[in-house]
């Protein structure tokens, strides 16, 4: 059930009939697995035992997991793969905003990632997308836009929460286009 207070009138429809709503909801084209996490952790230069030490990973957690930081480096389409047929982009719900709304130009404000259940070596994650809210129509130096907030919800194999991103996004017009 969308909550109609979560976007002012001037809304269309369609879009206030997204708030509240899971979009796009898919499962990662990967599993979780060693090669990316320790690329990834290679390319920071992160030692931590508790990723690299299958020990210290056992007795603190009862065994290897990716970086809470990784969530969604699962999801992060390959922009090309057999039988797709256009190139795939995460946070989709942004890009539908911006279309709809016609506010061609947009920038995100505020990422907040909330860690609940760690992310384990074989998992296959699942994800959506919900659209919390949308504002009205606000000036800034940028320009004339809405702020809406988008959450990215992940869920493992066995449906338990894994963590939530919430974004927050500013699509505008620049002034005289």
């Amino acid at each position: 059930m969308s909550d109609a207070k979560a976007a002012p009138a001037d809304i269309p429809e369609e879009v206030r009939s997204w708030i509240g709503q899971k979009r796009y909801e898919q499962e990662g084209e990967i599993e979780v697995e060693r090669g990316y996490i320790y690329t990834s952790l290679a390319s920071v230069e992160n030692g931590n035992p508790l990723f690299w030490d299958e020990k210290v990973a056992e007795e603190l957690t009862g065994g290897l997991v990716a970086p809470p930081t990784m969530i969604s480096v699962w999801f992060r389409p390959h922009h090309w793969a057999p039988g797709r047929e256009k190139a795939a982009q995460p946070l989709q719900v942004h890009f539908d905003l911006k279309e709809k709304l016609d506010l061609p130009e947009a920038v995100m404000t505020d990422n907040t990632l909330v860690f609940r259940e760690p992310v384990r070596l074989g998992d296959r994650l699942r994800t959506w997308q919900v659209l919390r809210s949308v504002s009205e129509l606000k000036r800034t130096k940028l320009g004339t836009g809405r702020f809406w907030v988008i959450d990215v919800e992940y869920v493992n194999q066995h449906g338990e929460s894994v963590g939530t991103e919430s974004y927050t996004g500013f699509g505008y017009r620049r002034e005289g286009r």
